[in-house]
């Protein structure tokens, strides 16, 4: 199954939250959610109340499309966090967290993740001195990833790291600004990710 192609509002109005997939438009006033529109689809209006396995599906894909991942990308990531050693979804959601796009686009490199995936697929990013272009690759701490020393490149990162900087760079990351680098400091730890999903009904969902 391939990538979805089509309007990103379209996805957060469904989901009934902000995903943030479209960068500075989701902090306008003219964000779908902020203007109150329903979720798509004739029914988008009249839905009922979900059962278990609704609330479950819909914690999962909120989820997975804020982190932009496909069906199969998701599922081998939550295999990995069954795996490791302490509670799975807090797991879950550290992996998620330290993928390199997304670290990308925590640092404000990049104004969303699907930009940020972009970004270091165009060969735009050095990890640890040495040119990555995986966006899936998952970072420890002490890992410095930047943007690397081409006008271009730094050129694009400029656009939009003042922006990232005003509403606040997450505090397991530290940013310098200047050389465009960004440091893992620590494992985040679940209050210092944002998602607001139930993570344990996904863990639920995927034990079945």
């Amino acid at each position: 199954m391939g990538r979805y192609t089509g309007p990103a509002c379209k996805m957060c109005r469904r989901e009934g939250m902000k995903l943030f997939l479209k960068g500075e438009r989701c902090f306008m006033a003219k964000c779908p959610i902020e203007t109150g529109r329903p979720a798509p689809g004739s029914h988008g209006q009249r839905r009922g109340k979900l059962s278990d396995y609704g609330m479950q599906l819909r914690e999962k894909q909120r989820l997975r499309r804020m982190y932009g991942l496909q069906e199969g990308q998701f599922r081998l990531i939550f295999r990995r966090a069954m795996k490791a050693k302490g509670v799975t979804g807090e797991n879950l959601l550290q992996l998620l967290e330290l993928r390199l796009d997304n670290v990308i686009y925590r640092l404000g490199f990049a104004p969303s993740r699907r930009a940020a995936r972009q970004f270091v697929r165009h060969g735009h990013v050095l990890l640890n001195g040495h040119k990555a272009n995986i966006p899936s690759i998952v970072l420890k701490a002490g890992d410095v990833v930047e943007v690397k020393k081409d006008e271009k490149s730094r050129r694009l990162a400029a656009q939009f790291i003042e922006a990232a900087e005003s509403r606040g760079i997450v505090p397991w990351i530290t940013l310098d600004k200047q050389a465009y680098r960004g440091e893992i400091h620590h494992v985040p730890k679940r209050d210092e990710i944002g998602a607001p999903v139930n993570e344990q009904l996904i863990v639920e969902l995927y034990s079945k």
